[in-house]
């Protein structure tokens, strides 16, 4: 007969999950959520939909057109004399990829973001590029926060000065109903940054 005190329970009765089902739930999710991602690449899905990612402890949007698929985090072969936001070479499904630290190349602009924290293996993804990009890469995000819809966001004009200071590829700035900020990451525009292309010391 479990009690009050019965650690197997959370408030209210409810039983607490495990770790195993904490992961098959976590499993479900993921799957549920890259058909999502495949349905609104497809066209099946209501336009306007983006993948909501925290990097560097700030929430951004990547367009589906332009990502490929979410990975756990893997092992990483670091690359000699590369530059600090380039983490190394990762083997994703037989491919070398590369796997950058966008926190800590965003920096540089005067962006208030720090290095992203060390990521869990429970939340921290790989996000690869589109292979229409033509660019063997991934970002390194702290958690996937799921599908976000343009269509129920406001867009955000940035002030002049932040203007200048920042990169075409992440200009577009939004904010949800509960007045969070999101900025919206171009891919295609990141991938033809000379100094994103330099990634050697």
């Amino acid at each position: 007969m479990s009690g009050a005190g019965d650690p197997s329970r959370a408030r209210g009765g409810q039983p607490v999950p495990d770790g195993a089902e904490r992961r098959s739930r976590l499993r479900q999710y993921q799957v549920q959520l890259l058909e999502r991602m495949q349905a609104a690449k497809s066209g099946a899905a209501v336009g306007g939909r983006e993948l909501g990612v925290l990097i560097g402890g700030q929430r951004f949007l990547l367009d589906l057109t332009q990502i490929s698929e979410i990975v756990s985090l893997q092992a990483l072969t670091a690359v000699p004399l590369a530059q600090p936001w380039y983490q190394g070479l990762s083997n994703i499904r037989g491919n070398l990829t590369g796997i950058v630290d966008l926190a800590l190349y965003h920096t540089p602009y005067g962006h208030d973001g720090q290095a992203a924290a060390p990521a869990t293996a429970a939340d921290g993804r790989y996000v690869t590029f589109a292979p229409a990009l033509s660019f063997n890469c991934a970002l390194r995000v702290e958690r996937v926060l799921g599908l976000r819809n343009l269509g129920d966001m406001e867009r955000v004009a940035p002030a002049g000065d932040a203007l200048v200071e920042t990169p075409p590829w992440c200009r577009q700035q939004f904010s949800d109903a509960d007045a969070r900020r999101w900025t919206r990451i171009d891919l295609s525009l990141l991938v033809r940054e000379a100094r994103f292309l330099q990634v050697g010391l």
